[in-house]
């Protein structure tokens, strides 16, 4: 079928109706294979382990020296967290792949493509916010906390692994989060629920939402804060003249 061919049917259905069974049985086959696709990403994260962690750790690398493992169970604990999150994360793109076959078939043209663009953005937005937060964010994070700790006089000859891992993964996971805000407010400008004048109207109070959400997301320094707080002001006015661009059209 020609590009434009599809272009001029954008309502249509192309899948074959189901019934209650087969929705029954796709449903089961979505399920099993999310569960399959989960549970070989966590093996192979758990198999290279090791270098992720040395991936984790690198925004330390003026204090790498610190990083120990003060536990015997320590390089255990530390694998089974990196084989979970990292096991979520590889198996994210097969886990939205079993979700989109199963409601694909209910779908027209113009829903399965809208779809798959909010999914690709959402996934760019996503990395971009996890390199932000690895590449700028973090190095400045443990600066910050290093240079805190001997104005106030403390010598600290030891880091404990499990802390500093659990700071890291949480730090870059928020960004990639909270980086899916102009997709959000994109969608709902496209289905209507806002617009850009409303949006213009609450910028003072999305600015106050958002330096205290990333209050609560990022780790207790005000350098994190507002890393991650100045670029969402910014996301935020891109999505305001995004959803103006959508109301001219």
């Amino acid at each position: 079928m020609a590009i434009k061919d599809v272009f001029s049917s954008m309502d249509e259905r192309s899948d074959t109706p189901m019934g209650v069974m087969d929705h029954l049985d796709a449903l089961r086959e979505a399920l099993v294979f999310s569960l399959v696709a989960w549970l070989v990403a966590t093996i192979v994260a758990l198999v290279f382990s090791p270098q992720i962690l040395a991936w984790l750790k690198s925004p330390a690398q003026a204090s790498e020296d610190l990083l120990q493992g003060l536990e015997l169970t320590s390089g255990f604990s530390v694998m089974l967290t990196i084989g979970l999150w990292g096991g979520g994360a590889l198996a994210a793109p097969l886990v939205a792949y079993a979700i989109l076959k199963f409601i694909f078939p209910a779908l027209a043209k113009r829903e399965k493509i809208a779809i798959f663009c909010v999914l690709v953005f959402g996934s760019a937005l996503f990395l971009a916010g996890v390199a932000f937060a690895y590449g700028k964010t973090l190095p400045l994070v443990v600066q910050a906390f290093q240079a805190i700790n001997s104005w106030v006089g403390l010598k600290v000859e030891a880091i404990r692994i499990e802390g500093y891992i659990s700071i890291i993964m949480k730090t870059v996971i928020a960004f990639g989060l909270v980086f899916q805000l102009p997709l959000v407010l994109i969608v709902l400008g496209w289905m209507g629920i806002v617009t850009s004048e409303s949006l213009r109207r609450r910028r003072r109070a999305a600015i106050v939402t958002m330096f205290v959400l990333a209050m609560l997301l990022t780790p207790p320094d005000p350098m994190s804060q507002i890393l991650m707080a100045v670029p969402l002001c910014v996301l935020y006015e891109l999505s305001i003249w995004a959803v103006w661009l959508k109301e001219r059209a």
